[in-house]
């Protein structure tokens, strides 16, 4: 895995031998990245199932101005821990959460995101119900923009709450859909 741009482009992220994280592609990466080119800038920015961090490091790479990383799996932290070190982030530029993603959504009551990624396990089959949590919680507003990979054979709606989809993207055996509250 790398960073395909801005500050850290070019850099490898950690190797890692873990079987419960299935990274981000870089082509499914690089779409999402185009899409929201102008709105990352400064961004604050949530990334759920966080993994290795590769989604959010990028954003950082790419101008974020603070990244929450969120992820329940201690070997996981690690990884993102020694993404961000071996980048030498800024600390002052990220948080990272050991915490059950669904747990942190019913508590987070603090700051709303601009950009949030969401990569939820594919084996859980849980893209319903984490777009539910996420339609019922305090981490987007009106101007949020999210996104969530699911693989074909789960649900994802159309709309949840004030969330519609406004894109969705065919990657073979799974989806990227995009969120946003219209107007």
């Amino acid at each position: 895995m790398r960073i395909i741009s801005g500050k850290y482009k070019g850099r490898h992220l950690v190797s890692f031998k873990a079987g419960h994280i299935r990274p981000t592609m870089d082509r499914v990466k690089e779409t999402i990245f185009n899409k929201w080119m102008m709105y990352v800038d400064d961004a604050r920015v949530l990334d759920l199932f966080a993994g290795t961090g590769n989604l959010g490091i990028e954003a950082l790479s790419r101008g974020a101005s603070h990244v929450t990383f969120v992820e329940k799996n201690a070997k996981s932290i690690g990884i993102i821990h020694e993404n961000l070190e071996s980048l030498k982030v800024d600390r002052n530029e990220f948080l990272v959460l050991q915490k059950d993603v669904l747990t942190f959504l019913r508590n987070h009551t603090e700051t709303k995101f601009d950009l949030i990624f969401v990569d939820p396990p594919f084996t859980e089959k849980m893209a319903h119900d984490v777009m539910t949590a996420i339609a019922a919680s305090h981490v987007f507003s009106e101007t949020t923009l999210i996104v969530i990979e699911s693989i074909k054979q789960e649900r994802i709606d159309d709309a949840y709450g004030s969330l519609t989809c406004y894109d969705r993207l065919d990657y073979g055996d799974k989806f990227l859909s995009f969120f946003k509250v219209p107007g």
